[in-house]
């Protein structure tokens, strides 16, 4: 019986022997039980939570152990007891959801979360290059852990899935909030933004051929309304006419064009990226005071320093201003506003990654096979691998792909 027992795992070692290296280490892998950790959004303009109770139970599942800060989902009208009964542990201490393996949050994390860090923790959140301090990179640094931006996190088809869906998200609602100020409800001249029978539909202006470009003039133009966009690439546009499948009033941003139909809008989006604050903005001051009294711009780029020159930063308690008789809304965190859904369509992102995170057997594995997860990361262990933020701080990178190669 001995040399049975021998004789077939000599066999066993015989066959392994000729397996492939790469074969070899997946039998190797073990799946991972991670423990995630939710902390409630402290930034009273942020009600959107990464991860829903659906989310959580099929984490729970797989052997996760997933920590939500009490009311982490209250802003988006989920409760703890929704979390609870899908497998979440409701922890009254934020520290506790920020020492987990893994940290899923929105809004950029603050110094005083970053402090409870511990080294070899992945840390998930926006990193709104915008408001980004040289103190908390370092700070990230110092405590060797791995940080990842959802901005920067790309998919199997090289698109950037979080930005993509919130700019879905924001453009739609655009519309939506421009026609709410368009009517006498609000502080509107009690205009309809679609038309009827009759009646002339309201012109909409749209600057920037984006998705957000995109969603909001199929928003408006199902609403009724005549829409006329504007950019500075003719690829953009073009490709914008074919997703919506119709012919839509489109120009390249010429000043004098713009201007004339500036004068005659009664909405104006703006959603052009803004690649260098320090350039003149799309639409001057003087623009602004040629249009109609009572009109609404609604500028969606203001996290970047906008495209207005009339632009400054409000929020969802103070959302408008009047300048010229123009009503300016110009809340950066449009998304927000619409929690629920926003957070939906963060968790049908993330569930996925965090699901794979644990069947790879941890982040440095996942990291390695990944490069569209790795795209995300801006510092692994400690190190900054992410140039252009080095380049800001006048902070020294280096290259995750050789970082990786040598753990």
């Amino acid at each position: 019986m001995t040399e049975e027992r021998n004789s077939a795992q000599n066999m066993t070692l015989f066959h392994k022997s000729f397996l492939p290296q790469e074969e070899m280490l997946e039998i190797a892998r073990k799946r991972k039980s991670l423990r995630i950790g939710i902390p409630r959004e402290d930034d009273p303009n942020e009600n959107r939570i990464a991860i829903t109770p659906l989310a959580v139970e099929m984490l729970s599942g797989k052997g996760h152990q997933v920590l939500v800060e009490s009311l982490a989902g209250a802003g988006a009208n989920f409760s703890d007891n929704d979390f609870s009964e899908t497998g979440a542990t409701i922890v009254k201490n934020k520290e506790e959801a920020l020492q987990a393996d893994i940290v899923l949050k929105v809004s950029p994390f603050k110094d005083n979360e970053i402090e409870h860090f511990r080294e070899n923790q992945l840390v998930i959140s926006a990193l709104n290059i915008g408001t980004l301090s040289e103190d908390s990179i370092r700070s990230l640094m110092r405590k060797r852990v791995s940080a990842m931006a959802f901005e920067l996190l790309k998919d199997q088809n090289d698109c950037f899935p979080v930005v993509r869906s919130m700019s879905e998200i924001i453009g739609s609602s655009a519309i939506l909030i421009a026609a709410e100020y368009l009517s006498k409800e609000k502080i509107g001249k009690g205009k309809m933004l679609g038309g009827i029978t009759g009646v002339n539909p309201s012109e909409v202006v749209i600057i920037g051929a984006g998705t957000s470009g995109e969603f909001a003039t199929r928003t408006a133009m199902g609403l009724g309304a005549l829409v006329k966009v504007f950019d500075n690439s003719i690829y953009r546009l073009r490709a914008l006419q074919q997703n919506i499948n119709q012919r839509v009033f489109t120009s390249v941003l010429q000043p004098n064009i713009l201007s004339n139909a500036l004068k005659t809008a009664d909405v104006v989006i703006g959603a052009m990226e803004v690649m260098d604050p320090t350039t003149s903005y799309f639409v001057t001051e003087e623009m602004i005071q040629n249009m109609k009294p009572g009109s609404v711009v609604i500028d969606i780029s203001i996290d970047q320093g906008g495209i207005f020159e009339t632009s400054s930063i409000t929020s969802h308690k103070k959302p408008y201003y009047i300048k010229h008789g123009v009503i300016h809304y110009c809340v950066p965190n449009i998304a927000s506003r619409v929690a629920r859904t926003a957070s939906y369509a963060l968790s049908n992102i993330f569930a996925p990654v965090l699901a794979r995170l644990g069947d790879s057997g941890g982040v440095p594995a996942l990291i390695k096979e990944d490069p569209g997860l790795r795209k995300g990361i801006y510092i692994y262990n400690g190190i900054l691998v992410n140039s252009y933020i080095g380049d800001y701080f006048s902070i020294p990178s280096k290259d995750i792909d050789l970082l990786i190669a040598a753990f």
